[in-house]
């Protein structure tokens, strides 16, 4: 079995030399894997870092995005991807990469199409997260809940794992920002795909800044809403 780890890179000079020593002390060192550094136009030094970069043992290249935005950024690296399994992990190190190999273990055994981490579940466990985009994270999460009659709670984040041939199927994705992440699994949902729900860990950002911007991304969000779930009705026809 195998793994594409896809990093979207917007300006994260100062803490992109750590997510890749995350990497290169793990246990993705000893599976076939591939990191896939998606650079989203950055105007730093976040691509000199990577290039100073040295490791015998972690197979990862960087891949310029062919449109400014994230949501692009995340197709480029699912069409780039060579191996079964694809995953998608911040480089702000918010994700943990043992809850990774969680996902791995599972997707496997299990033959699903995809897996979802979730930050609310009761062993969970989230630190440093700024209280207003908590609860309006939670305000969002439970209201697309209800509108798609589903258990899951924590659509938004973009930490999970896809069988590349499925994600292939999702295409075109359609979305510029972060409202990808809602996406995909609305996508995996609606399209009744094998899938699991596992509580994971989250850590807020302690390197560089958010690219996220509420007020920017707000319609983006109600759009991908409106887009899934008129998709959904007419799946059911």
């Amino acid at each position: 079995m195998s793994l594409t780890i896809i990093i979207p890179l917007k300006d994260e000079e100062a803490g992109i030399e750590d997510a890749l020593k995350y990497f290169d002390t793990s246990w993705i060192i000893n599976i076939e894997h591939e990191i896939l550094l998606i650079d989203d136009f950055s105007i730093d030094s976040t691509c000199d870092k990577i290039k100073n970069f040295e490791s015998s043992t972690l197979n990862y290249k960087v891949i310029k995005n062919k449109k400014r935005g994230l949501g692009s950024a995340i197709q480029v690296g699912i069409e780039g991807s060579s191996k079964k399994f694809v995953a998608i992990f911040m480089a702000d190190l918010s994700d943990n990469i043992n809850d990774l190999k969680k996902y791995y273990t599972i997707i496997q055994e299990k033959k699903l199409d995809a897996v979802f981490g979730s930050r609310f579940l009761d062993n969970s466990n989230v630190t440093n997260y700024p209280p207003s985009k908590y609860y309006i994270n939670r305000v969002a999460n439970n209201i697309i809940r209800i509108i798609f009659l589903n258990k899951y709670n924590d659509y938004t984040n973009a930490f999970k794992m896809y069988k590349k041939e499925t994600l292939l199927k999702l295409f075109p994705l359609v979305s510029e920002n972060f409202n990808v992440f809602l996406k995909l699994p609305l996508k995996i949902i609606s399209r009744k795909y094998t899938y699991e729900i596992i509580p994971i860990s989250w850590r807020g950002r302690e390197k560089g800044y958010s690219k996220f911007d509420l007020k920017e991304l707000g319609s983006k969000y109600i759009f991908t809403l409106l887009y899934c779930f008129l998709e959904k009705i007419l799946l059911k026809k």
